[in-house]
């Protein structure tokens, strides 16, 4: 299985305050989907933060891991008896993905794009 980038996941309740507080660190803004932003860095474009806004859907995940198969993640995972808390399914911005419950009750949010 291939791990193409690992980024937080930060609930913010005010997501102007927070983008701009990511992009005086140097990070600029990649996606904006409204509930959730993806700030990137400008020469590490696999080096990320995700800022999910109040109006995000429960379950939110603590992290996000992008891999390169994710329905092979899926199935081990299945296999293991973990807690999927968030089935696998298509989203409507392009990615294919699933949340999964670690040991330490971390919400991990594994994602594939189509």
């Amino acid at each position: 299985m291939t791990i193409r980038r690992a980024t937080p996941d930060i609930r913010t309740a005010d997501m102007a305050a927070s983008r701009e507080f990511y992009q005086r660190l140097g990070f600029e803004e990649v996606m904006d989907l409204g509930w959730v932003v993806t700030m990137a860095s400008p020469t590490n474009p696999t080096a990320q933060v995700l800022l999910v806004g109040p109006e995000a859907e429960p379950p939110q995940p603590d992290m996000s891991v992008e891999v390169e198969d994710v329905d092979t993640v899926h199935a081990a995972m299945v296999a293991a008896g973990a807690d999927i808390v968030y089935p696998l399914r298509d989203e409507p911005w392009g990615v294919r993905r699933f949340f999964v419950r670690d040991p330490s009750a971390t919400i991990v949010n594994v994602v594939g794009h189509r």
